[in-house]
């Protein structure tokens, strides 16, 4: 939990200092919706950064794997559109 915490932290302030972010969440990472705990509000942070013009992109099949679907802070993504952000992007960052 803390390691999404860290990479929402990150993504807002990225955002907050005027650059274009995008996250792409995939694995267990499809799960930070929601994800809160009394040290670590990944949910509040993840939905912040969406409300400030953050993108945020999620693998289909994790969604599916973990029987989950989209929602507005969840767009339904692909491995296409993983390549293409990867292609985007100047620097990428893992958590």
């Amino acid at each position: 939990m803390e390691k999404a915490w860290n990479a929402f932290r990150f993504a807002g302030t990225a955002k907050k200092k005027q650059n274009e972010v995008k996250v792409f969440l995939i694995g267990e990472a499809v799960e930070c919706e929601g994800l809160t705990d009394s040290t670590f509000n990944v949910d509040e942070l993840l939905k912040k950064f969406v409300n400030e013009g953050g993108e945020l992109l999620v693998c289909a099949s994790s969604l599916k794997s973990r029987n989950m679907s989209g929602s507005q802070t969840h767009p339904i993504s692909s491995m296409v559109e993983l390549l293409d952000l990867v292609i985007w992007a100047d620097k990428t960052i893992t958590f």
